[in-house]
């Protein structure tokens, strides 16, 4: 913990001591990065070396880091990797891998499911679901979050109000598509639309405390409103459903959902204890279990603030752990996905506000509509 904002003799010492070794040591992006260390009792965070002549230069500054800050081990911050980008849509809201290189994308602007290949810019398939959600062509019911168990993906949309506080009674759907496996991976959809989740969320007696019904009635973005953005599955088959709004004492909520494939078939939710979680103030923006754990994208309720990534054992009592990972930048990670035998992880940004030309994403012409897309290396 920092106990002043200033910086004592001690650290100011050693920031001069860098400035005049900086020319034959490291290079200015280092100096910078080590003396916001020293000056606010930060761990030291080790660089990669571009030569071997730089890394053993590097290495002469260790002792002396170690010497004013606390002797802790950290790893190294991961930096997103450069963002790739595809064509079609900016909204890109969720995402399943279908195999090694195919993956499906959501738009919450539109009722079709999109699918790319991995290092290719340009759609391979579209699968228009307006007839099967019940909605007409032009109109979205505001897909947010994608969980797959086995060959079923479950999609889930945002369940609130629009931007204006107006009731809309097509972004009330939960619903599943099954993968169609092959050479050209696709998926086709399974049952029917479910359009209550949200009553049986306001009148499920264990969710009594988070008082739905009232954040229901507020828009989205507002303190306090409802909205629904990560959908995750659980190892029992059972979802977890994730909110970016409302929050509970600043903490994001999960409520565990048990039973998606009856609702497939027009039968009530039943639902677990909520969960809440320190997210640093932050709702539930994707969330996606891999391997023994969750992780986390995290981000503000409304438009303005910070993304984080964070990993989650799944256990109710453990605390979230901020990831290393270094921030997101502009992006605006909304899905999170592991490719399929590689296990490399992706998050798809949201850049439907991004400006291009002049003009936010989501008002160009659809062929100059793209999304961003990088690997997360936690």
């Amino acid at each position: 913990m920092v106990s002043s904002d200033e910086p004592g003799a001690s650290s100011m010492a050693v920031i001069r001591m860098f400035t005049l070794l900086r020319a034959a040591f490291v290079s200015a992006h280092q100096v910078q990065a080590m003396t916001l260390c020293i000056a606010h009792g930060c761990p030291f965070v080790a660089t990669r070396a571009r030569t071997r002549t730089h890394a053993r230069q590097s290495m002469l500054l260790v002792p002396l880091l170690f010497a004013v800050s606390a002797p802790a081990t950290t790893p190294a911050v991961n930096a997103p990797a450069a963002a790739s980008r595809h064509a079609g849509i900016c909204d890109a809201s969720a995402g399943v891998a279908l195999d090694a290189r195919r993956f499906v994308v959501a738009d919450d602007e539109r009722n079709t499911l999109v699918i790319y290949r991995t290092g290719s810019p340009a759609a391979v398939e579209r699968i228009d679901l307006s007839v099967f959600l019940g909605t007409r062509q032009d109109k979205e019911s505001d897909i947010e979050g994608a969980a797959q168990v086995g060959q079923r993906i479950y999609w889930i949309a945002s369940h609130g109000l629009n931007a204006r506080g107006e009731f809309q009674e097509r972004r009330h759907r939960f619903f599943a598509t099954d993968v169609v496996p092959g050479n050209a991976a696709s998926v086709q959809p399974a049952g029917r639309p479910y359009t209550q989740l949200l009553r049986d969320l306001q009148r499920a007696p264990s969710l009594a405390h988070l008082d739905l019904a009232r954040a229901g009635g507020l828009a989205p973005e507002a303190p306090g409103g409802l909205n629904i953005e990560g959908l995750a599955a659980a190892p029992d088959g059972s979802l977890l459903i994730g909110f970016r709004n409302p929050l509970r004492q600043a903490r994001a909520l999960l409520v565990p959902l048990l039973n998606p494939d009856d609702l497939l078939q027009g039968r009530a939710a039943r639902f677990g204890m909520a969960i809440e979680l320190d997210l640093g103030g932050r709702g539930i923006r994707s969330i996606e279990r891999v391997g023994a754990r969750y992780l986390i994208v995290a981000g503000p309720t409304g438009d303005a603030g910070a993304f984080a990534l964070f990993s989650w054992s799944g256990r109710a009592t453990d605390r979230p752990v901020a990831s290393t990972m270094s921030a997101f930048g502009d992006l605006r990670p909304e899905a999170l996905f592991a490719l399929k035998t590689s296990g490399e992880l992706r998050a798809l940004s949201d850049d439907g506000g991004r400006m291009i030309e002049g003009k936010r994403c989501k008002d160009l012409p659809s062929v100059r509509q793209e999304f961003r897309d990088t690997t997360v290396r936690p």
